[in-house]
């Protein structure tokens, strides 16, 4: 190895067109303003099928100052640098793109910056008002989009994250290398990031720019690609840090139920909430508790059916025990991983790709909503034509005094009102987005790759149209055979009946309460609308929400009390959620399946196939 001073890395895939003129432009712009002996340039070649590896090996033998590093396998671009900057002997740290978009006469300048110690990070911006930059209109849109949402996100002050222009410090970047997680185009984004989070000193300047050739930054893989990072980034560094899984449930739900509680302790009566639930017969609870069980087979057998009109038979006691897993890990973790947590079960054990592990989710989740939206909506249509809606609001507003937070008085009525709209808005959003699909599976895939590709040719264009030529075929598979639609579309009913039935034999094991057809009628609205509630996510496993509305629809529609409506729904959806919880951990340890683990595997897996798809 060297003793120069400054590594310049130049990462090259497939550049042997430019690779040669590009060492020697840099070596003499280097010795321009450095001693000999004080640089090294160092030509990243990152696992190339031409000529670059020959024309790199031949450079390094024929000048001591020029080193090849040879990958057999692509590292992708951040990868690439990473590896080079590992076995480069600079204390300054130096990587340009090989095609000199950025006029060298900035060299010393970036060079300068991190050599003097004055700053550990220097970047060259396309962005600021001094600099003079010829964009493409694709490329100029593309950037100017990304770098907002990284300020926005990542409250980064720089103008320009992906100027292939940047140099850092040693002692900086062994700092940083082991929190920077992309290996591709993401990857100095995120070193620029955390520079700032950490407190290094970054220099962002101006530079002249002109782009020349073939840009291999793609607008789809921008994207799909680059977008999900700020995403991750963003949520490893703005909201992991403040809350684990664990504590995000347990948070969620205590803020949740004391909003609840607050609300219940100015309008109901506190302990006739507590006295209904504990004169309750616990022999109807723990029969509502058999009776929700029952369902479980019934969603295993409707999974099993969509996956083998996919193409992948299985038998039903398997999918019921993936479904019990993934329910439990959207009991337990945000933003629904648990579906995730489904498609590596399947993908592990089933050998179901990704993709189709996915949309089968969504053909479920498709039928959900239909089934939910059958049931609720019939209701909803017969209280609108009987004055229904306006009862509840009668009642509520008769019961319930008006309520002054902050300084402003809120009528119940309204409130009332305001929630019966928004559960209609939720259920006609269900029903536009499952006739959307239902729609879009029904029309010739081919069209998905034509709107793709028609803004990129890169390869992850491909995979990405690819990707979802696939989920809408796995959909279209399902909604396009009518014996599979009217099974599944049976098989949900029934599931969502069960759910009604569950919550009817909780009605029952309260004293004083008679099962009238009035009452039932109720509980299908009311069970309903509480599950299209749980699809705001606002809280895990939607606690709160379903028992509000709920709460809401008994007490607006039945003689039931309002604070022994809510003992109902309390019971209810603990009853649902234990069973659910439970049915979990036995298939947990049936399946040998750790919900952590599977998270995190199903996101690797996911990112290295896509890595993959890019590469090919």
């Amino acid at each position: 190895m060297s003793d120069a001073e400054v590594s310049v890395v130049l990462p090259a895939y497939n550049e042997e067109a430019t690779i040669e003129r590009t060492v020697e432009v840099t070596l003499e712009t280097l010795a321009s303003f450095l001693p000999a002996g004080a640089f090294e340039v160092i030509v990243a070649e990152d696992g190339c099928d031409d000529r670059t590896p020959e024309i790199a090996s031949r450079m390094a033998e024929e000048d001591e100052r020029v080193r090849h590093i040879h990958s057999d396998e692509r590292l992708g671009r951040g990868g690439a640098l990473e590896y080079a900057f590992e076995r480069a002997a600079g204390s300054t740290l130096v990587y340009f793109d090989t095609d000199l978009a950025t006029d060298m006469k900035h060299l010393e300048e970036l060079v300068e910056s991190v050599r003097s110690g004055e700053y550990d990070v220097a970047t060259g911006s396309r962005w600021m008002p001094e600099n003079q930059a010829d964009r493409p209109t694709k490329r100029a849109v593309s950037s100017l989009g990304y770098n907002t949402l990284v300020r926005l996100f990542l409250r980064s002050d720089l103008q320009d994250h992906q100027c292939g222009f940047k140099a850092i410090s040693r002692e900086a970047f062994d700092a940083l290398r082991s929190d920077v997680e992309d290996e591709h185009w993401f990857w100095d984004t995120e070193v620029l990031v955390l520079s700032q989070r950490r407190g290094y000193r970054v220099r962002e300047f101006p530079v002249d720019w002109e782009p020349k050739g073939d840009t291999k930054v793609d607008l789809v893989r921008d994207v799909f690609g680059m977008g999900s990072q700020i995403l991750r980034t963003w949520w490893q560094l703005s909201v992991s840090p403040r809350i684990s899984r664990r504590v995000s449930m347990a948070a969620g739900s205590v803020l949740v139920m004391l909003a609840l509680v607050v609300a219940v302790s100015v309008v109901f009566d506190l302990g006739a909430v507590v006295d209904a639930m504990s004169g309750a017969d616990p022999r109807w609870i723990l029969a509502s508790g058999v009776v929700y069980l029952l369902s479980w087979p019934l969603r295993g057998l409707r999974y099993r059916d969509i996956l083998d009109r996919l193409g992948y038979p299985s038998d039903t006691w398997f999918m019921t025990g993936a479904v019990f897993i993934s329910q439990t890990g959207n009991l337990v973790f945000p933003a629904r991983l648990g579906d995730g947590v489904r498609a590596y079960v399947v993908k592990a054990r089933r050998d179901v790709p990704y993709p189709s592990g996915f949309a089968s989710l969504a053909i479920e989740r498709v039928f959900d909503l239909l089934a939910i939206t059958v049931l609720g909506g019939s209701v909803l249509v017969g209280l609108v034509l009987t004055g229904g809606t306006d009862q509840i609001v009668a009642a509520v507003a008769a019961e319930v005094p008006p309520v002054t937070v902050g300084g402003e008085t809120i009528e119940p009525g309204a409130a009332a009102r305001t929630a019966l709209r928004v559960a209609a808005a939720v259920g006609a959003a269900a029903v536009l987005a499952v006739t959307a699909i239902l729609l879009s599976a029904r029309m010739e895939s081919d069209y998905v790759h034509r709107a793709v590709t028609a803004v990129s040719n890169d390869s992850y264009a491909d995979y990405v149209a690819g990707v979802i030529e696939q989920f809408v075929g796995d959909v279209q598979a399902v909604v396009s055979d009518r014996g599979a639609f009217l099974r599944v579309g049976v098989g949900s009913l029934v599931i969502w009946v069960v759910d009604v039935l569950t919550a009817l034999v909780v009605f029952a094991a309260f004293p004083g309460i008679t099962l009238t057809p009035a009452l039932v009628a109720t509980a299908f609205f009311a069970v309903s609308v509480g599950n299209l509630a749980k699809v705001l996510p606002l809280s895990p496993g939607g606690i709160g929400l379903y028992e509000g509305a709920f709460t809401l629809i008994v007490f607006g529609l039945t003689n039931v009390a309002a604070p022994v409506a809510f003992a109902i729904s309390i019971v209810d959806h603990v009853v649902k959620n234990a069973v659910t919880i439970l049915g979990g951990i036995v298939s947990m340890a049936w399946l040998n399946v750790s919900l952590t683990t599977a998270v995190e595997e199903s996101r690797e897996a996911g990112e290295v196939e896509a890595a993959a798809a890019t590469e090919d």
